[in-house]
């Protein structure tokens, strides 16, 4: 079932949205070389906890940390640790954010200083063009398939990999709801959305082949042929027209959170 939600269930999630928006533009700062991904992760736990919200992540399924961190070739889930960032890693967050009972959930990836190579600066451009092609098929009415078939546009364009085992998904009162929204797919197929419907969107692309297997840690994705990857993830509210992006990156960092 995916649900509609109210008007006051909107509210929190719009803070919860705001919150992890405010958290990735944070922890921009200390992605440097030489930090550890355990005092990323540590950061991101004390922001989160001083905005009002706990983190969505902190033993989700069992998960040992407050926020997913995957470097170079890992996908999703890498779980925070004593490795130390370098010199043009490309770092994906992934950020959830709990307020009264509503989450909101958003990855970025980064590069750490320069680039190594150009086609590491191309993918994140282009995964984070495919996610936007993405949230631009939405709209009151439209399909789960719709969404995938413009992020598999972009991710053809550019010929890259897509991850078809892991799938965008509904956001709520819990974090991942009905219904599954894949990042490929055929415009007019799968389930209707609606306007007060909450879903995220999360193309995520390997610079080579789609495969994928999961470390002995149980958690960690990485591609099976080694290739880096990047992940770009929204949580929006569908409306009439379009969508609200709840999980927004330009919001406003006040002074003494850039400090702390």
């Amino acid at each position: 079932m995916i649900v509609v939600r109210t008007e006051e269930e909107i509210n929190k999630l719009r803070i919860a949205g705001k919150v992890v928006g405010l958290t990735h533009k944070y922890l921009e700062q200390f992605l440097k070389p030489g930090i550890t991904t355990k005092e990323l992760d540590r950061l991101a736990k004390e922001f989160i906890e001083k905005k009002g919200c706990t983190c969505s992540f902190e033993g989700l399924y069992g998960f040992p940390g407050s926020i997913c961190i995957s470097i170079n070739n890992e996908v999703v889930h890498g779980i925070p640790g004593n490795r130390k960032l370098k010199e043009g890693d490309i770092v994906k967050l992934d950020i959830g954010a709990c307020y009264e009972g509503y989450h909101g959930d958003s990855a970025w990836s980064y590069i750490v200083g320069k680039p190594n190579t150009k086609k590491d600066e191309s993918l994140l451009k282009e995964t984070e063009e495919a996610l936007m092609a993405g949230l631009g098929a939405i709209h009151n009415g439209c399909t789960t398939g719709d969404i995938g078939h413009s992020v598999e546009k972009v991710a053809k364009k550019y010929n890259l990999g897509i991850v078809r085992e892991l799938v965008g998904h509904g956001v709520g009162d819990k974090v991942h709801l009905e219904p599954d929204v894949p990042n490929y797919g055929k415009e007019r197929k799968g389930p209707v959305l609606h306007t007060g419907n909450v879903i995220a969107v999360e193309p995520m692309l390997n610079l080579g082949s789609r495969d994928i297997y999961m470390l002995e840690d149980e958690w960690t994705i990485v591609t099976d042929d080694d290739s880096n990857s990047a992940h770009f993830e929204h949580t929006v509210l569908i409306t009439e027209n379009g969508y609200e992006i709840l999980t927004r990156r330009d919001v406003e960092l006040e002074e003494e959170d850039k400090k702390n």
